[in-house]
């Protein structure tokens, strides 16, 4: 089963609002992953640049304190490998160009389908 190829993966979910996070770590349990939270973009960087073990960072676009683009940035600045991937309610091309451009992996639009984020997560941690 695919599923098996996220246990025991460690992923930080960067997402301000309550319940999209329970939603989001709700999805990552059922695929037995190591996850981690975190609610701006401030300290999506703190957590990123002190744990050396995360193996993909599920990003919002729009945060409090610092955006996703912002905290994106700073963790380039250390973590060039790093696979983020921004999470977004806006599915524009406009936005899809933007969101690549600046240096995400992949992008997944709001509302996530859960067999949509397993897979996008599984086709960046392979393609890494």
């Amino acid at each position: 089963m695919e599923n098996e190829f996220l246990k025991g993966r460690k992923i930080l979910i960067v997402e301000d609002d309550l319940s999209s996070r329970l939603y989001l770590n709700k999805i990552l349990e059922k695929a037995r992953v190591i996850i981690m939270n975190a609610g701006d973009g401030q300290e999506a960087v703190d957590v990123a640049l002190n744990n050396s073990d995360i193996d993909i960072i599920l990003m919002d676009i729009q945060l409090p304190v610092m955006d996703g683009y912002s905290a994106l940035s700073k963790i380039r600045e250390v973590k060039k490998d790093m696979v983020i991937i921004a999470q977004t309610a806006y599915g524009l091309l406009g936005d899809k160009e933007k969101i690549l451009n600046s240096g995400f992996n992949d992008y997944v639009i709001k509302p996530i389908l859960s067999q949509n984020l397993i897979d996008k997560l599984i086709a960046n941690l392979k393609g890494k």
